[in-house]
């Protein structure tokens, strides 16, 4: 059995810099790749709970930065830039917690005891990997279906975090997915009605 340190390296944690670019780069490669060796060994440690957690914040950045765009060419002033870009940005993180306790209800109600919600945090925090590529959703005309490419991607590799980490299958772990992802599409579509109205609104 490979101890902690050689389990972090082998699937691109590097320990001796926990800051290493290369690091989070061949983690955010594995997590994009949907590799299921990579979500079901992913140990729960200070180092893979905070590229967990930066893979999110960099989704919310870039997802910020699309709206920041479209706010722009609408000629949004710059307190509602603000505001509408710090709603849009708490919506994504408010969204992976949402969507992290969904999960783990659902899945200490099949397996009682089996995975911890803290546990969860880090192969969903990876899975939000695609989000880290929304300000491609910039590109003109292609907005939306990059958008919903993406969501769809991050859903898939949801499914494969849940299917390793509670040892079930595909379908069971589709089901539970399914359950908040619908719920944080519609929240993130009422925050960019939202940000349209503070742009006619101010």
């Amino acid at each position: 059995m490979l101890s902690s340190c050689q389990q972090l390296r082998s699937q691109g944690f590097n320990v001796s810099d926990q800051k290493s670019k290369g690091s989070f780069g061949k983690t955010l490669w594995k997590a994009l790749s949907l590799d299921a060796n990579f979500y079901e060994n992913a140990p729960n440690t200070p180092i893979t709970n905070r590229i967990a957690r930066t893979m999110v914040i960099f989704a919310a950045v870039s997802h910020a930065l699309g709206s920041a765009v479209i706010l722009l060419i609408n000629r949004a002033s710059l307190p509602v830039l603000v505001v509408a870009l710090l709603i849009d940005g708490i919506s994504v993180m408010a969204g992976y917690y949402f969507w992290t306790l969904t999960i783990s209800k659902i899945g200490d109600w099949l397996k009682p005891n089996h995975v911890a919600f803290g546990d969860l945090l880090i192969p969903i925090g990876f899975a939000y990997a695609p989000q880290v590529l929304n300000f491609l959703t910039l590109i003109p005309l292609l907005g939306r279906g990059i958008e919903l490419g993406l969501s769809v991607w991050s859903l898939l590799a949801v499914i494969v975090a849940v299917r390793q980490g509670l040892d079930i299958t595909t379908v069971w772990a589709a089901s539970i997915c399914l359950v908040g992802w619908p719920l944080i599409q519609i929240a993130i579509g009422s925050v960019q009605v939202l940000q349209q109205d503070l742009v006619g609104r101010f």
